[in-house]
């Protein structure tokens, strides 16, 4: 058992011995005077002096954005009206003095989401 014990040790302390030297050898390796140098990082990623790919985008159509937020936007509040007329159905149909069922406040939940991402896309 003890020499299981300091196996272990020993394997722990090297472990952290090559982890303590390991800085130390890398900024010792970029000194070296023949290794080429580091690549600078640039904020967005890319070289702002190479040219762009042909496969990326320059940059995304604006009216196109916009068209296909309305579109969704208008599918979103149809969606919604059915959800409250829906909602709406089952209340009528519920007793006044009795609790509402679990089904119902599920819907009301679903509702207040969907007003919530309405809201959101018409932000933008």
């Amino acid at each position: 058992m003890p020499e299981s014990r300091r196996h272990l040790l020993t394997a722990l302390f090297g472990a952290a011995g090559v982890l303590a030297v390991e800085p130390l050898l890398a900024s010792l390796q970029a000194q070296v005077p023949g290794s080429p140098p580091k690549a600078k990082v640039y904020p967005n990623g890319r070289d702002p002096n190479q040219a762009p790919a042909l496969d990326e985008p320059r940059s995304l159509d604006p009216k196109a954005i916009q068209h296909a937020n309305q579109k969704e936007l208008k599918s979103d509040v149809s969606k919604l009206y059915e959800m409250v007329s829906e909602l709406k159905d089952q209340l009528e149909k519920t007793d006044a003095t009795s609790t509402f069922s679990l089904s119902i406040v599920k819907k009301t939940e679903q509702i207040e989401k969907l007003a919530k991402q309405i809201k959101n896309l018409a932000k933008s």
